[in-house]
């Protein structure tokens, strides 16, 4: 790999800085130039994924190849999760292989990232096809920072077409997978239209769902992120891939400048809270922590996410000293005694 590029933004990082301006999406106390691994805490985790808009190549092999160079321009970031479009060594090249073939080249992809996990020390997501007891799967495999295989999520809506190809959905139930910073999830494309892969996924605490997509989603994944609590990152085949907040709100995305990728950072010491049950704790909270805590309130939703500024501070802490309940696990409680008053 290259090892002297620098890319626009990684230029305008380092500008700012030297002129005293802080650029967009970065922060003075969040350089690229970040503690090692080792040291890393929830708030300061940062996600990449890339778009493969204008990419073409004529082999599977070939495309792998051009998005590895795009994944160089990433790895600047020293990224903490990269994640690739579905089944991205299969899209835009001049003609597809049969699948025992496309399995076979599959697995030498999967090696590839494995090696490319291990070398930039960072989790990713992996979308190929994969075949067990005779079927063929849509899948996404995960590697940790050492290259280690540690989960795999099989699409569970598959499109029509797919399966007449000969492609199999997924189970309905599939585990989250565990990293240092939580458990994570993944959806692909087309499950997006239903809700039981996401319920599944936060019924488990998932805390990010990867999306790899042939297409982006637009304003479905900002309303999944926000529907679910959780960050949401995409990675797609064409158009934009994006990073949503736990609020919807977008935190990066791809775009004019820089149509291949993105890297942005996100806090997970949040806690999603119900405004009007928690009034007065939050109150306490704010008495407390002043500064080193940032509450947001959503007046019309009633709702309101304490977030933890000061890294000697977690959203554990609070739920011990303050009794914190999330909105999500109020929602649980509640359906516990509405449906005990339906017996």
């Amino acid at each position: 790999m290259k090892t002297n590029y620098v890319s626009r933004r990684n230029f305008l990082h380092k500008s700012a800085f030297a002129a005293g301006m802080v650029p967009f999406g970065l922060s003075s106390g969040n350089s690229v130039f970040r503690r090692s691994p080792e040291e890393k805490t929830r708030h300061d985790v940062w996600v990449a994924g890339v778009s493969q808009m204008g990419i073409r190549a004529k082999t599977p092999e070939l495309m792998v190849e051009k998005v590895l160079n795009v994944l160089e321009r990433i790895v600047i970031y020293k990224p903490d999760f990269v994640c690739m479009p579905e089944t991205f060594p299969f899209v835009y090249i001049e003609s597809n292989p049969a699948m025992p073939e496309m399995v076979a080249i599959s697995e030498k992809v999967l090696e590839q990232f494995s090696n490319f996990s291990s070398a930039n020390r960072c989790y990713t997501v992996c979308p190929v096809f994969t075949a067990a007891g005779g079927r063929v799967f849509n899948s996404a495999v995960v590697f940790d920072r050492t290259g280690k295989r540690i989960g795999q999520y099989d699409k569970i809506h598959e499109t029509v077409g797919m399966i007449r190809d000969g492609i199999t959905c997924g189970a309905l139930f599939q585990p989250v997978i565990q990293t240092e910073f939580g458990p994570v999830g993944i959806q692909i494309c087309y499950d997006i239209n239903w809700d039981d892969g996401w319920r599944m996924l936060q019924n488990q605490r998932a805390e990010i769902i990867f999306w790899c997509s042939a297409f982006d989603g637009g304003e479905q994944l900002n309303m999944k992120a926000l529907q679910y609590k959780c960050f949401v990152a995409s990675s797609t085949n064409k158009n934009t891939s994006k990073l949503c907040d736990i609020s919807g709100v977008t935190l990066a995305k791809t775009g004019i400048w820089d149509p291949n990728f993105y890297c942005g950072r996100i806090n997970m010491e949040k806690i999603f809270l119900p405004t009007w049950e928690s009034l007065s704790v939050i109150a306490a909270v704010e008495s407390k922590y002043g500064r080193q805590v940032r509450i947001t309130t959503f007046h019309e939703e009633e709702w309101t996410i304490i977030e933890c500024l000061s890294p000697d501070l977690c959203i554990s802490d609070l739920k011990k000293e303050f009794g914190l309940k999330s909105h999500t696990d109020n929602l649980r409680a509640a359906e516990i005694i509405q449906n005990k008053s339906r017996i």
